[in-house]
């Protein structure tokens, strides 16, 4: 059994199977992709992410908003919390965090905008998923100053990690957990594979990112759920790890880290 924990089911090009969600869906049942969580980039998609949850039982989603999405603008943790609305399949906020390399300028919203995902998290005992690029100290640095403010710290995943052992290490230390997608396999993520190689099997989780960053061998092509058997059987071998095992373990710690 593997799990999807990252991908984004509403913006994945279905032309190539009919236009048919449900065929998509099949396709990750059929490369034993048993369970997926669809991501939030934008508020106003919820709705549609949570119809998603709602139509496929294998299917949970998040609530937040990209740090990229409508630049400038603060979302604050009651519009956060409103979208939530108390959903069974909503599992998790985010992705949120901090993007220095597409954004410019005073970026000081994007940090009250993270903080005040992280307050949302807090309220709702739902863990955070983390984006970062060219950020990666100040995101880890802000969740844990705000989070000593806070009564329930929330727990996080960085996902899409693509940083060196140090970053991972200190993610480690404040008790993330960490995900690795489809880049891991690129000939030229040497210095990743290497931290791949270090981490913690109890805190590696599996994703996609989907239709995004598409594995090898299907690099440069539109990425799907189904995929991410690529990516876990590239670590498991990385790691000299039975694939098997490595399956079992990754999704032990999906449904640990969010509450399954």
């Amino acid at each position: 059994m593997l799990v999807d924990s990252h991908c984004h089911l509403n913006l994945i090009d279905l032309a190539p199977f009919d236009n048919d969600m449900a065929k998509l869906i099949q396709q990750a049942r059929d490369n034993q992709v048993n369970y997926l969580l669809t991501v939030s980039v934008m508020l106003e998609e919820a709705p549609e992410l949570i119809h998603l949850a709602d139509t496929y039982p294998e299917v949970y989603c998040s609530v937040g908003v990209h740090p990229n999405e409508h630049p400038g603008k603060l979302f604050t943790s009651k519009m956060i919390l409103d979208c939530v609305n108390n959903h069974p399949k909503v599992i998790a906020i985010g992705e949120t965090g901090l993007d220095f390399f597409r954004s410019e300028g005073d970026l000081m919203w994007q940090r009250h905008r993270y903080e005040h995902h992280i307050e949302a998290a807090s309220t709702l005992n739902k863990p955070l998923i983390i984006h970062t690029r060219a950020a990666k100290k100040e995101a880890l640095e802000i969740l844990r100053h705000y989070s000593l403010n806070l009564p329930n710290p929330p727990k996080a995943v960085m996902h899409c990690f693509t940083e060196d052992w140090d970053t991972a290490k200190m993610a480690l230390d404040m008790g993330l957990y960490i995900s690795f997608s489809g880049i891991v396999t690129f000939k030229n993520a040497l210095a990743l594979q290497e931290v791949a190689k270090k981490m913690p099997l109890d805190r590696m989780l599996v994703e996609t990112d989907a239709p995004y960053l598409a594995p090898v061998p299907f690099r440069g092509k539109p990425n799907i759920p189904g995929y991410v058997r690529h990516a876990a059987q590239f670590l498991a071998d990385l790691r000299n790890e039975a694939y098997d095992e490595f399956c079992e373990q990754t999704s032990h710690n999906f449904f640990k880290l969010f509450n399954l």
